[in-house]
């Protein structure tokens, strides 16, 4: 399981969704929404950290390395700890709910098993939420794998130039450059004109190629020095567009 995290959106849902299930399930048993909603305010951030250290820490360094006995070992501990907190918590929150004047609080929230049990609940629902978007991102990779080797099947560029189709290998290209209302292809051997538009160019290339700058696509084997503002192909120097510069440094630095 991967450990890092690209998508915010992930934990914002899962933040949200887990301070409603809490205020829903301690709402509802109590009949008092707003003394769930400080109660659940309170007990959050103990779910939080514990979810989050179980599944970003406990699980990539010690279950998915097959260190099981460990992973068995800090789990354990980190449940103790997680439901010492939460008595601290129930501590702190009657004395507050009282002087807030809640009377109707169910005996359930002092229940520190059904506590542990809700806590656990939501730790594994944000494994299941983990791994379902972890799945979701192996799959769009292995489709974007798949996608490029059906390219690099094809070793070459067929483009329109003078009314014929013409092949042009992928090695043989240095650089694309786009014109007004044409291309042009250069190559080790020429320069290949086409009225095809650069951004349909882009999508039928493999990933040797770059789009670094509106007008430039370069083939990445031919480069001969970068910097950060430009590429160097040859005796050519060709712009790094100022919205390219991110991608263009990250896919040069592998």
């Amino acid at each position: 399981m991967n450990i890092k995290s690209s998508n915010p959106s992930y934990h914002i849902l899962y933040i949200i969704l887990v301070f409603l299930v809490l205020t829903l399930v301690f709402g509802h048993s109590w009949g008092n929404s707003m003394a769930a909603f400080y109660f659940v305010s309170m007990l959050l951030p103990i779910v939080l950290g514990t979810s989050y250290f179980f599944n970003y820490f406990l699980v990539p360094h010690y279950y998915m390395k097959k260190r099981f006995v460990r992973f068995g070992f800090y789990t354990f501990y980190t449940m103790v700890v997680s439901i010492y907190l939460e008595m601290i918590v129930l501590l702190f929150a009657f004395v507050y709910l009282v002087n807030f004047r809640f009377s109707k609080i169910g005996p359930n929230a002092s229940d520190t098993i059904l506590l542990a049990v809700i806590l656990y609940l939501l730790v594994f629902l944000g494994s299941l939420l983990l791994m379902a978007r972890q799945i979701k991102e192996k799959q769009q990779l292995i489709s974007e794998l798949m996608a490029d080797k059906e390219k690099m099947e094809k070793p070459f560029l067929e483009i329109m130039s003078n009314r014929k189709k013409v092949k042009v290998p992928f090695d043989e290209i240095l650089f694309i450059e786009s014109l007004s209302d044409y291309i042009k292809v250069h190559t080790v051997k020429e320069e290949i004109t086409s009225k095809e538009k650069i951004s349909n160019i882009d999508e039928r290339l493999p990933e040797m190629f770059l789009r670094i700058h509106r007008s430039f696509i370069v083939n990445k084997q031919r480069i001969n020095n970068f910097t950060y503002n430009e590429i160097v192909i040859g005796d050519t120097s060709l712009n790094i567009g100022r919205s390219y510069k991110k991608t263009v440094r990250e896919s040069l630095q592998k």
